[in-house]
């Protein structure tokens, strides 16, 4: 087939006008001890590397020992994996790959977070681009503009590091959440990682321990709000539109108080989306798509009950709510009242509203149906109820207890019981617990990795809520359609895409959704299901996208234009006349290329 329409072709020859060292120093092209003799020959390169040529596995299990010599110190790991990303970017992403389930976490949650909150004391070189809401909107402008042309970027993530992954306020140090999500981004979905861009807005910081330290790097006054903070983000949001139409834009981190907000405003300006608020609950719903495909339940009659109505239980309401809605034909009103919210104070009632946020209001029920019901006892809900879901994102553990768990198993044949609050001993009940107490009939997810549970002599695998089996493939289905919003119809259908690849669909005792090391496939078909969405509903930027030429040919599409960590080879082309990735001046800056070059 031609690929004439799929501009993001990631395979064959590369075009590099590089040369000498510049080719050694740039992480993009740098192959080290893999570039080839005849390369070396035609790049200038002779004599600056030892004598042997290695393969890309060779020098993975190179670096994997100089990492492993790190011993049990994560944060001196992340560091090395740092530096490896600077040194070599098909190295790095080749090392992450063959050792995802080991690394994911180094470079990711939980060791990022460490690495966030010393980030003024471990720098060593900038990644990303710096705001602060003291510039003026001219050198915003400027600032992004260095990243590239129109066409160059496909993906951006931003922060204002006001909650930087559960650990507060970072100041600029959240960086290194756009960066480390965009490594993500990259390694589950393939994203280009020299097209995409990560930002930290820097609005001061109310972090008392940052503004008392003497190397702190960003802004050293507390933290800016009200309409001179909207004023820099809108500029921003503006600016991004219209200098990167082709770009989603990710928020990230972003503090309670502005997360949803941002993102009503602006989804439907651009494509933009809200890791925090969607992905957890579109991996949750995903895991729900699969109970019902192996229970015969159907989405728009699933009755569910959300422990704990904060940021990530009403992301998951708001995603099953919508999925009720579309597979029933219902009004989001309607399938409202399907969803059950309790928090700190018990059920969410009518006579609430004035206590409540706008997000939880569509979900309160009438007060005159629960009189003579204890509605702060979570089991006597459940027994009014009769919810085919129980959901726990209250960070209060062991809340799901054996009278609450076998009260729900009295009238559902397979509870489905999701203790989803993060870290591991904040869980609301632990896998074996609720194996026990429904004799092995519960289907589980949880929001942390549990190994297999062994119950009455079979072994139970347990479903990882994942956000990054999700929400990497929707950016990709966004990126490579070039939607001009994210609709909520085209996350749905990466719930109901993801939920197709459950193992449980082939044997019960499996995990509800599938295992990470398959996050590319896994990707591939999300972005598929999000592609076909964007084109059915009028959204898609582009034509020609092959979504009625069999499933092979489509996702053949999908896949050619995934990055994946290889050497590809390279073709020297001339400066003076070569684009600006030629020059390695993609995801660097222009500040980044060599001098006297320009567009």
């Amino acid at each position: 087939m031609s690929y004439s329409n799929a501009p993001l072709n990631a395979k064959g020859p590369v075009e590099c006008a590089l040369q000498g060292q510049s080719i050694l120093n740039s992480p993009f092209f740098n192959k080290g001890s893999a570039f080839s003799l005849s390369e070396r020959k035609a790049f200038g390169i002779q004599g600056l590397l030892p004598t042997a040529v290695h393969t890309l596995e060779q020098q993975v299990a190179r670096a994997y020992l100089q990492l492993s010599k790190r011993g049990n110190d994560n944060l001196a790991k992340n560091t090395f994996l740092t530096s490896l990303k600077n040194q070599n970017m098909v190295l790095y992403f080749k090392l992450l790959e063959t050792h995802i389930e080991e690394l994911m976490g180094i470079v990711y949650t939980p060791t990022q977070g460490d690495a966030i909150a010393q980030y003024s004391e471990l720098f060593r070189r900038p990644e990303g681009c710096f705001l602060n809401i003291s510039d003026s909107r001219e050198h915003v402008i400027i600032c992004l503009r260095e990243w590239g042309n129109p066409e160059d970027i496909d993906y951006i993530v931003v922060t204002d590091s006001e909650e930087i992954l559960g650990i507060g306020d970072q100041g600029v140090g959240g960086i290194g959440i756009s960066t480390a999500k965009l490594n993500l981004m990259t390694l589950c979905a393939g994203l280009h990682p020299n097209r995409t861009l990560p930002v930290v807005l820097d609005c001061g910081t109310d972090n008392e321990k940052l503004l008392k330290d003497e190397l702190y790097l960003g802004l050293r006054h507390p933290r800016i709000r009200g309409q001179e903070y909207d004023d820099f983000v809108d500029h921003f949001v503006l600016t991004v539109k219209r200098f990167f139409p082709n770009a989603v834009l990710h928020f990230e981190d972003f503090g309670l108080g502005n997360a949803r907000r941002l993102l009503e405003k602006y989804r439907l300006e651009l494509p933009c989306v809200n890791d925090d608020i969607q992905s957890t609950g579109a991996v949750t719903t995903a895991a729900i798509y699969a109970v019902c495909f192996i229970t015969g339940l159907k989405m728009q009659d699933v009755r569910m009950v959300i422990f704990g109505a904060g940021t990530a239980g009403m992301g998951i309401a708001e995603m099953v709510r919508d999925a009720i809605s579309k597979e029933g034909g219902r009004s989001k009103e309607e399938a409202c009242e399907q969803i059950w919210l309790v928090d700190k104070n018990g059920l969410i009632l009518e006579s609430q509203q004035d206590e409540l946020q706008n997000v939880q209001k569509p979900y309160t029920k009438e007060d005159s149906k629960w009189e003579g019901v204890d509605k702060r006892h979570l089991k006597e809900i459940i027994a009014r109820v009769k919810p085919h879901v129980l959901v726990g994102t209250s960070t209060k553990a062991g809340a799901f207890t054996e009278e609450v768990v076998k009260e729900m198993a009295k009238h559902v044949d397979r509870p489905a019981i999701f203790p989803l609050s993060n870290p591991t001993r904040l869980h609301e009940a632990q896998p074996m617990d609720l194996y026990t107490w429904t004799e092995g009939k519960a289907l589980i997810a949880t929001g942390s990795p549990f190994p297999p549970v062994e119950y009455k002599g079979k072994v139970y695998e347990i479903s990882e809520c994942n956000n990054a089996l999700c929400f990497p493939g929707i950016g990709l289905g966004c990126v490579l359609s070039r939607a001009s919003i994210c609709t909520n119809e085209m996350i749905v259908s990466a719930t109901k895409a993801l939920a197709k690849l459950s193992p449980a669909l082939k044997d019960i005792d499996k995990s509800l959704l599938p295992a990470i090391h398959q996050i590319k496939d896994i990707s591939c078909k999300v972005a598929m299901a999000v592609i076909r969405t964007a084109v059915e509903e009028g959204v898609a930027g582009i034509e020609g996208i092959p979504v009625n030429e069999g499933d092979g040919v489509f996702e053949e599409w999908v896949a050619r234009q995934m990055w994946t960590p290889e050497y590809r080879p390279l073709k020297k082309v001339d400066a003076a006349r070569s684009s600006r990735a030629a020059r390695g001046m993609l995801g660097v800056g222009r500040r980044g290329s060599l001098v006297g070059q320009e567009d």
